[in-house]
């Protein structure tokens, strides 16, 4: 997987990002995949993404039977992007629930966090790739006329790493 100073760097690279856009594939049968919004509830990354979802919603049976799952975060003023994979499952955990429930969550459920149908989803993280331009765009438009004019495969206006099995 990753070392916890990797970790620390995807933490910072999406904390502030907070939403992401969540990938699912419809069911075994389609190879139709779905996109959705979810937010992030918690405070620290440790290889492990935490959502709220209803337990009635579509994706918790697109990814019954361990499934992967792909969630994007993307910042395109700062130039941050980050694409991470996993598997994801459903959690009951009421600890897990209290733990990072706030009041934004609670206005998707109106019974709070006792509500019958808030579930956690929870996705374990195996691989990734994240961007970051880390110069400014006047240098980044400066590396791209360079490689073009030098005949350069790729412009060099930032990191790019990819992670995990």
């Amino acid at each position: 997987m990753s070392s916890p100073e990797h970790k620390q760097k995807v933490w910072n690279l999406i904390k502030d990002i907070k939403t992401g856009m969540l990938v699912t594939q419809e069911n075994n049968e389609s190879d139709r995949l779905r996109a959705r919004p979810m937010s992030l509830v918690q405070d620290a990354y440790d290889g492990t993404l935490y959502f709220y979802t209803s337990k009635k919603d579509a994706k918790v049976y697109e990814i019954k039977n361990d499934r992967d799952v792909c969630i994007t975060f993307s910042d395109p003023d700062e130039q941050v992007y980050v694409s991470l994979t996993g598997k994801a499952r459903l959690s009951h955990d009421q600890e897990l629930i209290d733990r990072y429930w706030n009041s934004w969550v609670s206005a998707w459920f109106e019974e709070g966090k006792e509500d019958p149908e808030v579930a956690m989803l929870v996705v374990k993280i195996n691989k990734g790739e994240h961007w970051n331009a880390d110069e400014n765009k006047l240098i980044q438009l400066f590396e791209i006329a360079k490689a073009n004019l030098k005949d350069e495969a790729v412009p060099d206006i930032g990191e790019n790493e990819k992670f995990g099995n």
